[in-house]
C-alpha cells in the first residue's frame, strides 16, 4: 500500500552534505562505527538497550512468528532476541556492510548462524514476496530512512495479514525533569563520549538531531495507520526516554 500526502519534514543526515544520498550516509556513519557499536549502544543508553529488546519481543509472542524479518540489523541484537519466540527463520538485513560483518562474526561465534541470516537489505525496498514474513522488528532505525512512509509500507508489504511488528526508537520526554537531562545528556555528554569512542564526530552528533526530528507518539501512529495497518499502539519506556512500537497488520 502505498503512503499519499507524505509529511514533509527537514531531511537531518549524518554529514550534513548534498554530495550523497541520506541512505549512503548513514551506511558510511554505521560502517565507521560497527566495530565500537555494541559497547557504545550498551554503555550509552546504561543497558537499557537490552531491556527495551526484551520488552519488545514479548509483546510478539501471542502471534507465534515463524518467519522474522529485523530490519535495519546492524550486528543482529534484536534478531538473536527474536529467537525466544522460536521461530523457524530469522532474517536480519542492513544496508551497512561492516555491521553485518561484526553480526555474522558474533553469529558464528554464538552458533546461531544456521536460524538467523544476515544479508544486505534496503528498509525501502526489501527483497521479500508480499505476505511472506509473520513479524517484523526494528531497532533504532526507523528514523535512519530515508523515506519515512516509504519504508512503513514496505513493513506493511510484506507482512502476512494478521502480523505485527515492533519498533524501537528513542523518544523526548514530556515532563520535567526528565526532558531537561534528556537534552543535556543527548546534546552535551553523549555526542563527546561518542566521538571520543567511535572517533566519528558526526555519528553521535546525529543521534539527537534524528531524534528531535522524528514524529514523536501519535504523530508517528497516524503515518503507520496511513499505511494500512489496522490497530497502532505506543507505549513509553524508561520515564519516556524510548518508544516503542506495536503495528499489526
Amino acid at each position: 500500500m502505498v503512503v499519499k500526502n507524505e509529511m514533509v519534514t527537514r531531511v537531518v543526515t549524518p554529514y550534513q552534505t548534498n554530495e550523497v544520498s541520506k541512505k549512503q550516509q548513514v551506511a558510511g556513519m554505521f560502517d565507521n562505527i560497527a566495530g565500537r557499536y555494541d559497547f557504545l549502544n550498551h554503555f550509552l543508553s546504561f543497558g537499557a538497550d537490552i531491556l527495551w529488546r526484551k520488552k519488545a519481543v514479548n509483546l510478539l509472542k501471542p502471534f507465534h512468528p515463524l518467519m522474522i524479518l529485523d530490519i535495519a540489523t546492524g550486528t543482529g541484537d534484536f534478531a538473536i532476541e527474536s529467537l525466544k519466540l522460536n521461530p523457524a527463520k530469522v532474517i536480519g538485513i542492513d544496508i551497512s556492510e561492516k555491521m553485518l560483518e561484526v553480526g555474522r562474526k558474533k553469529l558464528l561465534v554464538s552458533r546461531l548462524d544456521q536460524k538467523i541470516e544476515l544479508m544486505y537489505g534496503d528498509s525501502e525496498a526489501i527483497e521479500l514476496e508480499t505476505g511472506s514474513i509473520d513479524a517484523v522488528t526494528v531497532g533504532f532505525g526507523v528514523r535512519n530512512f530515508e523515506h519515512l512512509e516509504k519504508g512503513i509500507s514496505e513493513i506493511h508489504r510484506v507482512l502476512k495479514p494478521g502480523g505485527a511488528a515492533v519498533i524501537l526508537e528513542p523518544a523526548i520526554p514530556k515532563y520535567f525533569p526528565m526532558r531537561q537531562m534528556f537534552f543535556l545528556y543527548f546534546k552535551g555528554i553523549l555526542p563527546l563520549v561518542g566521538r571520543l569512542i567511535s572517533r566519528d564526530r558526526h555519528a553521535y552528533r546525529y543521534l539527537p538531531e534524528s531524534v528531535q526530528n522524528f514524529p514523536q507518539g501519535k504523530e508517528f501512529v497516524d503515518i503507520c495507520t496511513k499505511a494500512g495497518f489496522k490497530k497502532t499502539t505506543y507505549k513509553p519506556l524508561t520515564l519516556g526516554i524510548c518508544a516503542l512500537y506495536l503495528l499489526e497488520r
